[in-house]
C-alpha cells in the first residue's frame, strides 16, 4: 500500500511534456580569433628541423615550439630524449634498441643472453626458453652486478653497458648507499 501512494505522488510530480514539439536548442559555444590574420611566425620556427645526424648536443634537442595560436605537433612540442627519439623514428634508426631478447634459446654462463644498457642499470624480464614457458620473471642487473640468473629457469642474462665511461653526474658512489647483502653475495664467483 505504501509503495502504491509513494508512485502515485512520483507520477504526479513528473513534468509532462507538452503535446506540442519543442525545438530544443544544443548549447555550443566557439571562439573566434580576430587577429589570427595578423600573427607572426615565430623567428624560431622558420628554422630548419635538424635531422638525426645534425644532433651533436643537448642545446639541438630542444625545439622552437609551435608558432603562437597553433597547436604543437609532437615533434614541436618534445625535448631531450624523446625528441631524439621521434627524429630516429622519422630517419628508420631506433635509438632505444626496442627489439625483443632472444628467446630461442637459454643463456649460459659461456655464452650468456646479451642485454644492452646505456645507463647504470638495466632490468630484464625473462619467460624461459622456449618463449613464454613461466610467468615473466625481472632480472636487475647493474654495472657493478652484470650477470644475473633466473631462478625459474636457470637462463643467464649479461649486460652490456653501451652509455659514457663517465656521465658527469659523480652518481656512482650513490651518496655512501651500499646495496643490501643477498645470498648470492656469499656464493663464490665461479658458481654465477
Amino acid at each position: 500500500m505504501f509503495l502504491q501512494r509513494s508512485a502515485v505522488a512520483v507520477a504526479r510530480r513528473a513534468a509532462v511534456s507538452p503535446v506540442v514539439p519543442v525545438v530544443r536548442r544544443s548549447f555550443a559555444a566557439s571562439v573566434i580569433r580576430r587577429d589570427a590574420k595578423n600573427v607572426e611566425p615565430h623567428a624560431s620556427i622558420s628554422q630548419k628541423v635538424k635531422t638525426f645526424e645534425e644532433i651533436k648536443t643537448e642545446e639541438d634537442l630542444i625545439g622552437a615550439g609551435a608558432a603562437p595560436g597553433t597547436v604543437p605537433t609532437d615533434l614541436e612540442q618534445a625535448t631531450g630524449l624523446e625528441r631524439l627519439e621521434i627524429l630516429g623514428k622519422m630517419q628508420g634508426v631506433d635509438i632505444f634498441d626496442m627489439r625483443p631478447l632472444d628467446s630461442s634459446r637459454k643463456g649460459t654462463l659461456d655464452n650468456p643472453i646479451v642485454v644492452k644498457s646505456a645507463g647504470d642499470e638495466q632490468y630484464a624480464g625473462c619467460t624461459g626458453s622456449p618463449a613464454d614457458s613461466h610467468i615473466v620473471i625481472w632480472l636487475g642487473m647493474s654495472r657493478e652486478r652484470p650477470i644475473e640468473r633466473c631462478p625459474e629457469c636457470g637462463s643467464v642474462y649479461k649486460m652490456e653497458y653501451i652509455g659514457p665511461e663517465d656521465d658527469g653526474h659523480g652518481h656512482h658512489d650513490h651518496h655512501g648507499y651500499e646495496e643490501p647483502k643477498t645470498f648470492a653475495d656469499f656464493v663464490k664467483p665461479q658458481y654465477w
